[in-house]
């Protein structure tokens, strides 16, 4: 029973919140100006949002819960018995008519809750069901969505789904979730032109309320008929009253620190390229080598005897962050997306025969990206990959230090796919992009954009939205090596990255 219980919890994200958040939560709604006439929690758990609802709200005339689990409604309906106004019934919230509901509900509706924290792959290593729909998912094909990710919040797909049931209408939403599905939620929203008011988002101490170490929120949201709002606000903690920083989108953009974007929007031109990732294998053990006693020394430490024309030295994103020289060595099959590494076995028969002792190793790779390319493939390989200099900088990392590449030993130094780089066609233009992309100007500029709890926060996205002409002319750098990258940045000139 207990083993059954716990596979419950972990697969339904079942972590109840405790009624002092849930009174402190709706307390901080009332000083806001939330004076709903309903209240709904969609997943209800033992009802500790509809209790505290009912004792800060005084213009309540509904409170209406609903949950999957028979024990919890039970023990909300005993929650809330003494409150005529009060109803709880048992019902998954993946079929449940919530459209229907809502059409009976005064107004202003206030939906409020916490809704599961936990992942679609978490449920399906489960074998569990509680999932949306395909045709749910489905619909949700388009910007960000989530089908176009392997793992997803089920708490984004509920939240979405609650923001379409509630726009047009006088409502709010309050709820607690990970600050990042709280953005992805927004941005979503705001790319849909969903109609609202207002948004904060409360920063709270999830190892505090649920023993979990995880960045959440409380996600509070307005809307209206006429809303039409792309900024939420942030705070550091629900007693907070002012807002430590803005986030929001500005075009198609989601930017971090409005008001520094605001401030240095001259330098952001979309569009842009330039900044490029690494090489993508996903087979370390095959494809990279490190030096041993008597030469190369794959990952299952083994010898190998390959071509020296095909292994390059290979920095890691951990190497880029710490401005180390190479340790290990890359194996590059083909220098070129329109290359095949089929001509190995003709211009380096020893790499083809080693990539052949591995091919069933290779062939079980599991991106999706592998199944349409010859054998042996890699990703993110191209001229710009071989250019003896380079800038480059971690994606994993969350600092944005740059650091300049060379070659070593004469041969080109090749980066892994969790780093980004600029290719330069010289040490000047390397040394010239250093200074420019190290400027204090630039360093603000990305900040502004990045969200540093995000799991990969620096991507060739973020990077390629500054335009390397407008700084260098704030700065007063616009020289000809600089005019010679900026060129290269908007695909034009002699460039090693085309």
């Amino acid at each position: 029973m207990a083993g059954h219980q716990a596979k419950r919890k972990i697969e339904f994200g079942d972590f109840q919140t405790p009624g002092w958040l849930a009174r402190e939560v709706c307390r901080l709604l009332g000083r806001i100006g939330c004076s709903p006439a309903s209240v709904l929690e969609p997943t209800c758990g033992k009802g500790a949002f509809l209790r505290a609802s009912l004792g800060c709200f005084p213009r309540l005339r509904c409170a209406w819960g609903f949950d999957s689990n028979p024990e919890y409604v039970q023990t909300a309906r005993r929650a809330v018995t003494d409150h005529p106004q009060a109803r709880v019934e048992n019902a998954d919230f993946f079929t449940q008519a919530w459209d229907r509901v809502l059409c009976g509900l005064p107004e202003p509706i206030l939906v409020v809750g916490n809704p599961p924290w936990v992942t679609n792959a978490t449920v399906g290593a489960l074998g569990g069901t509680n999932l949306p729909g395909k045709s749910n998912v489905e619909r949700l094909r388009g910007i960000d969505a989530l089908t176009g990710r392997s793992n997803f919040d089920i708490s984004e797909w509920m939240l979405r789904e609650t923001i379409r049931w509630l726009d047009g209408r006088r409502a709010w939403m309050a709820v607690l979730c990970k600050t990042t599905v709280a953005r992805r939620v927004l941005s979503f929203c705001w790319s849909r032109q969903a109609r609202l008011e207002s948004a904060r988002l409360y920063r709270i101490d999830a190892s505090q309320a649920f023993g979990v170490s995880v960045d959440a929120c409380l996600l509070v949201v307005s809307l209206k008929p006429d809303g039409h709002s792309k900024e939420c606000e942030v705070y550091e903690g629900l007693s907070s009253t002012t807002p430590v920083s803005t986030f929001g989108r500005r075009a198609d953009v989601l930017v971090a620190d409005l008001v520094t974007f605001d401030r240095l929007a001259f330098l952001h031109t979309p569009g842009l390229i330039g900044w490029r990732s690494g090489v993508k294998h996903d087979c370390r053990r095959v494809f990279e080598l490190e030096i041993g006693n008597d030469g190369f020394v794959n990952g299952f430490g083994e010898h190998v005897d390959v071509e020296l024309e095909v292994v390059f030295p290979l920095l890691k994103s951990s190497d880029v962050a710490r401005g180390r020289a190479p340790r290990k060595f890359m194996i590059i099959p083909h220098r070129s997306m329109a290359a095949s590494p089929l001509e190995l076995e003709r211009r380096a028969p020893a790499a083809w025969r080693y990539l052949k002792s591995h091919a069933e190793i290779l062939a079980r790779r599991r991106s999706s990206i592998y199944k349409e390319r010859p054998p042996f493939s890699i990703f993110g390989i191209g001229p710009y990959s071989l250019t003896d200099w380079k800038v480059a900088i971690s994606g994993l990392h969350k600092e944005l230090r740059f650091t300049k590449v060379g070659p070593k030993e004469g041969r080109p130094v090749v980066l892994d796919d969790t780093s980004y780089l600029f290719p330069c066609d010289s040490r000047e233009e390397c040394e010239v992009l250093h200074d420019l992309v190290s400027s204090p100007t630039a360093i603000s500029f990305w900040s502004s954009l990045l969200f540093w709890d995000s799991k990969r926060p620096i991507t060739a996205r973020v990077l390629n939205m500054l335009d390397l002409a407008a700084l260098a002319r704030h700065l007063g750098c616009w020289t000809p090596v600089a005019r010679r990258l900026a060129e290269r940045q908007r695909g034009g000139g002699s460039s090693p990255n085309r």
